[in-house]
């Protein structure tokens, strides 16, 4: 079976979706972010996450953007694509009709406010693989879907469908993840999607990271992630201890409401989201210029 775990070893960042004051798409800033968390050492980029606002982007925004990426990107790093929602059908169609041909894979967030039973889930995300020209990675995210993706579950789609080739878990739970690093094949990829857990997470043996913080901080965490992957869980405490304050941060209202002002403090970006997400509070904003002038 194809096996995404070296390909997609380290740090994947989840790309920001940067706006003009109108509202557009910044494709100007966004070239700027993917050059800049590039040559900041990730290892690899994911595009149309829940951090690029996608619930706020209609489908040729999202073509476009697919394809932007992939071209400014220039095969220099892998691609991944976020194709996720609660409509199967739907999901099938975009499979069929986004430019996948740069990607290596597609992240696809479990049915968020449907509820669905774990067998729901296992259909569901059965359904995607049969369907998908490229691997699928399940995305586990409980606290914006409302539905726990089982360990038994993950393991379940690991074992019987041929084309889920890994999960980005991001449950906050240590117990789940130790279970599914436990129990997965041998080709199954499992990266954290909860920043401030990957520390203790790469002591337990995960391949890496799908971060929100690596927008901002892509060489210094990139840098901490390939740490604790060699096992050099010093020099890694040494690279994230200073990064704690900044998580809290990152989060502290809304992702990528926190990641945006972190941005444009750094220059990158204009800080422009779309409703119903709104800018940071000028205090936590204060805290986070702050924090950047440390």
């Amino acid at each position: 079976m194809y096996s995404l775990r070296n390909q997609l070893k380290g740090t994947g960042v989840a790309l920001i979706t940067p706006f003009t004051s109108n509202g557009d798409i910044d494709f100007e800033a966004l070239s700027k972010v993917i050059n800049f968390v590039i040559e900041g050492g990730v290892e690899y980029l994911v595009t149309l996450g829940t951090t690029g606002e996608t619930p706020t982007l209609d489908k040729y925004e999202k073509t476009d953007i697919i394809k932007y990426t992939c071209e400014k990107v220039n095969n220099r790093v892998p691609v991944v694509v976020g194709i996720g929602g609660n409509n199967t059908k739907e999901l099938l169609n975009d499979l069929e009709t986004f430019p996948l041909e740069g990607a290596v894979a597609v992240l696809s967030a479990s049915p968020y406010y449907s509820k669905p039973s774990q067998e729901g889930i296992f259909q569901h995300y059965k359904a995607l693989a049969a369907a998908s020209p490229k691997p699928i990675l399940l995305y586990n995210v409980p606290g914006r879907t409302g539905r726990n993706v089982e360990a038994s579950t993950t393991i379940r789609l690991a074992n019987e469908v041929e084309n889920i080739a890994g999960i980005k878990e991001a449950g906050n739970n240590m117990v789940q993840c130790m279970q599914i690093l436990r129990d997965r094949p041998e080709h199954f990829l499992v990266v954290s999607g909860d920043d401030d857990l990957v520390m203790p997470q790469l002591a337990c043996g995960i391949d890496g990271v799908i971060s929100v913080a690596a927008n901002c901080f892509p060489k210094q965490f990139s840098n901490m992630v390939r740490a604790g992957l060699q096992f050099n869980f010093g020099k890694a405490k040494e690279l994230n201890d200073p990064l704690l304050e900044a998580y809290s941060l990152l989060f502290a209202e809304n992702n990528p409401a926190g990641v945006k002002a972190f941005m444009a403090v750094l220059g990158l970006i204009e800080n422009n989201l779309r409703l119903p997400v709104v800018p940071l509070s000028e205090a936590v904003y204060e805290n986070v210029k702050k924090y950047l002038t440390k």
